[in-house]
């Protein structure tokens, strides 16, 4: 069966927006990484909701060699144009983390979504934040500039929910130092509001790559020191993606068509033992989570996240919530909490 795709004209519109945003990305990544002596090029994988009949999506992977630690830019169009039972129409997104080698260069992680029910009504979710392992003021300036240009008047409200967002109570610290967040995020003016989140994705696409080019030509040489700090951090980002991240965990939880595709931009290593050092600073029952998690990573130093740990990550995390449904509450929000899981009931 081939993939289908929702009868809103909106939702195929927006389909064509994730897509475009889709194609710029990884031609730049591309064009960046054969720049820097490289010859490989993003592969394709495609995965199908229900053998098509439900959509499904394509992400594309970051070549192993290069400039690359682990990336992925992934496209997901999910509906139910046909299924009379479900309220929700579709959900249409493109998702996307980038980890370079480099410690001098940051990761990103942007993701801009289109969720519509079958009255009519849907609405926009915008994220972009900038994750480095060894900050650098100017990166961090930059980011934040090209965003506030863009966003305008509603720049302090994302950043606000990006703050929120993504602050992890445990460690009393933020994933990133630059974030931005619109949950739920709609007007009166529907294509104002498309105008804004395709603006926003192309200007976080086109800086980062600005910024991850700068990198990789002005600090080319780094020091074991910054490699290690890079994989704590590469640690620090799985804790709060397995443990905190809403968006992860709704989406292992609507179904596990993907399980892959969702885990695909978790860093290639990750520190074990400063993993484990964290238990004592979760409550109950996300120790228990952490402590799953924990299990299904291999013990060997800088322990490699391959497909069949993401696999065994991402059933690990749905049987947790499956059995404590009450710690949802305990994941990460902006300022609205939207019904992703219901939606799709």
């Amino acid at each position: 069966m081939l993939r289908t795709y929702s009868e809103s004209v909106t939702a195929q519109r927006a389909n064509g927006l994730v897509t475009s945003l889709q194609q710029r990305f990884v031609n730049k990544l591309e064009a960046l990484d054969q720049s820097h002596g490289d010859k490989g090029v993003f592969e394709p994988f495609e995965w199908l909701r229900d053998g098509g009949l439900y959509g499904g999506g394509i992400r594309y992977m970051a070549p192993t060699m290069g400039i690359f630690n682990r990336g992925s830019v992934n496209v997901s169009h999910v509906h139910y144009s046909g299924n009379p039972e479900k309220s929700l129409d579709s959900a249409t997104a493109i998702s996307t983390i980038i980890h370079p080698i480099s410690p001098n260069a940051p990761s990103v992680h942007i993701h801009i979504s289109w969720t519509e029910m079958k009255n009519g009504e849907g609405y926009w979710r915008i994220m972009a934040d900038l994750n480095p392992s060894n900050p650098v003021e100017e990166d961090r300036q930059l980011f934040e500039q090209r965003l506030q240009a863009v966003a305008g008047n509603i720049y302090q409200e994302g950043a606000a929910q990006g703050d929120k967002y993504f602050y992890i109570p445990a460690l009393k610290r933020h994933r990133g130092v630059s974030h931005f967040y619109l949950e739920a995020y709609r007007t009166e003016d529907a294509n104002a509001d498309y105008q804004l989140a395709r603006r926003m994705g192309e200007t976080a696409i086109d800086t980062y790559v600005q910024i991850l080019a700068r990198a990789l030509d002005t600090r080319p040489e780094y020091s074991d020191e910054a490699r290690q700090k890079q994989l704590d951090y590469h640690t620090l980002y799985l804790f709060q993606v397995l443990t905190l991240d809403r968006g992860t965990t709704s989406g292992l939880l609507v179904h596990s068509q993907n399980d892959i595709g969702i885990l695909a931009s978790l860093p290639a290593r990750v520190n074990k033992a400063l993993l484990s050092s964290w238990r004592a600073q979760m409550p109950s029952p996300q120790d228990e989570l952490l402590d799953a998690i924990v299990a299904e990573i291999p013990e060997d130093p800088g322990a490699e996240i391959v497909d069949v740990t993401k696999e065994r990550l991402a059933e690990a995390v749905r049987r947790h919530y499956q059995k404590n449904p009450q710690a949802l509450t305990m994941q990460a929000t902006g300022h609205v909490v939207p019904p992703t899981v219901q939606n799709h009931r």
